[in-house]
């Protein structure tokens, strides 16, 4: 039953008033978004949670064993999602979005004179073309240098002066093959070629899945000595490849409060797809369970910012969902949201409380967020803190959707529990657990089970998460001026540049 905005003002100041005293005394001391944080924590329980998980353990069980991308299981996932917000009153949209769904090589790919699947390979799933025309290399390093390894492609700002319908000579390095491939077919390349390195061990080419396509373009990968000799100005070739690629389409779950500044948008994300060896119950139905139990207890909120939550398609192979979603919005769109925050594997069975670093504290990995990143860190170390609970940082390495987010300057930060990765003796110090064994056992196997979850962190992270959410839903005032902020760190870049030359 839908509200009116008095009658849930009304609900939500009753809830509120029925707090403890200690919370809410004096009254006028206490900011709003303190005491709904407050009230939303309370509300967001654990157990209900795990309800959450059990659901979609059936579901899996009752699937073939998984919910991954493209199947009946990741279907019956999307639909008890929606069912359950729309039921609470939110405005929920299906975003369609596309992944690959079969791709076949009819005939080897040509590159000039050069020997296919030898000395290069057909970047799979490239889609069908035929092209000649003129190389432009793409912010080479050649000779390569010992390090760091090659930016070739990897900003925009690397194909200024690229001239559409060439092809593109990228070199490996530093960022992932999609973010290179993506960026040239933006710049209008009519083919792509991504060359090896030339670092050693670094020289050969091989077969590559990227799990990207949509550049449109044919594209293949090739060795060193290749890229090396297309690089000499004025190269023309012909790239061909001869392959069938079909397209399927799954949905992204988008739900959005009835009320809240519009102009004002706090976006709150996890994917909801598993991987197909598994029910994916940790990776990552805890996170899914943990946004969509806060969604539900606080669908009377009256809160002050639009609060958007995303149930993200297709993560598992490639960020399909988020990168999809961030790429059809308009910059104004964009710049109306102000903050994502997401969460993705918040209950590993061996875990460690890790806030994603947004200001780079540890000067090592990946850099900082975008400004406001580093806010939104602290916010949710104050809650850990708060709790005497200790908390480490994580590089944004791009392996979950805050990706699509951090690369068009949208501040983030989340949570993460870890994966594959062996907790270190340290953090087994700080938060128990075992030292040199992974944080989740079971990532992306069979075996990431209803079982396979940590129930204290499932407890502590979902309590994280409303906290943070109903925070940002009233308060967004902690986060700098995007524009400033950006503006005074380019200045920063600038000036370390010169002063370095």
């Amino acid at each position: 039953m839908r509200l009116s905005f008095r009658r849930a003002v009304a609900v939500a100041a009753a809830a509120a008033l029925a707090l403890p005293l200690s919370l809410t005394a004096p009254a006028q001391a206490t900011p709003v978004d303190d005491v709904f944080a407050k009230l939303l924590v309370k509300q967001v329980k654990g157990a209900n949670v795990k309800k959450h998980l059990d659901a979609f353990q059936s579901i899996a069980t009752a699937n073939g064993g998984n919910r991954a991308a493209g199947t009946p299981g990741y279907d019956a996932s999307r639909d008890y999602v929606a069912n359950k917000l729309r039921k609470a009153g939110y405005k929920v949209t299906l975003q369609p979005i596309n992944y690959v769904e079969s791709w076949v090589e009819n005939s080897p790919p040509v590159l000039g004179s050069y020997v296919p699947n030898e000395d290069f390979y057909t970047f799979q799933p490239s889609p069908a073309g035929d092209v000649t025309a003129q190389v432009q290399g793409v912010d080479l390093t050649l000779p390569p240098s010992p390090a760091p390894s090659s930016t070739s492609g990897c900003e925009m700002s690397d194909f200024s002066g690229f001239v559409a319908g060439r092809i593109a000579l990228i070199q490996r390095g530093t960022c992932p093959f999609a973010t290179k491939v993506r960026n040239a077919g933006f710049a209008g390349a009519a083919g792509i070629i991504v060359f090896n390195e030339g670092q050693p061990g670094r020289t050969e080419a091989y077969p590559l899945d990227l799990g990207e396509w949509r550049a449109g373009v044919p594209m293949v990968f090739a060795d060193f000595a290749v890229g090396q000799a297309l690089a000499a100005p004025g190269t023309t070739v012909r790239l061909k490849v001869d392959s069938t690629l079909v397209l399927g389409t799954d949905e992204n779950v988008i739900a959005e409060t009835r009320f809240g500044d519009p102009r004002n948008v706090v976006m709150v994300g996890a994917h909801l797809d598993s991987v197909p060896e598994g029910p994916g119950i940790n990776d990552n139905g805890s996170g899914t369970a943990a946004i969509l139990e806060t969604a539900l207890q606080m669908k009377l909120f009256p809160v002050r910012n639009k609060v958007r939550f995303a149930f993200w398609a297709a993560e598992e192979i490639g960020l399909l969902g988020s990168d999809q979603y961030v790429e059809k919005l308009s910059q104004a769109e964009r710049d109306r949201i102000k903050l994502y925050l997401n969460f993705d594997m918040v209950a590993s069975p061996n875990y460690a409380y890790k806030l994603y670093d947004g200001d780079d504290s540890d000067a090592t990995g990946s850099p900082a967020g975008p400004p406001g990143s580093a806010e939104i860190e602290q916010q949710l170390k104050a809650f850990f803190t708060s709790r005497s609970l200790p908390t480490v940082g994580t590089d944004f390495d791009g392996r979950s959707d805050y990706g699509p987010f951090i690369a068009v300057g949208i501040p983030s930060g989340g949570i993460f529990t870890g994966a594959e990765q062996p907790k270190t003796p340290e953090e087994a110090a700080m938060f128990g657990g075992t030292a040199g064994v992974a944080y989740d056992i079971c990532y992306h196997q069979a075996c990431d089970t209803i079982t396979n979850v940590n129930a204290t962190a499932l407890d502590v992270n979902s309590d994280a998460i409303a906290d943070s959410v109903a925070r940002y839903a009233f308060n967004t005032r902690n986060l700098p001026d995007r524009e400033a902020a950006l503006t005074a760190r380019a200045a920063v870049r600038a000036a370390t540049a010169s002063a370095a030359s």
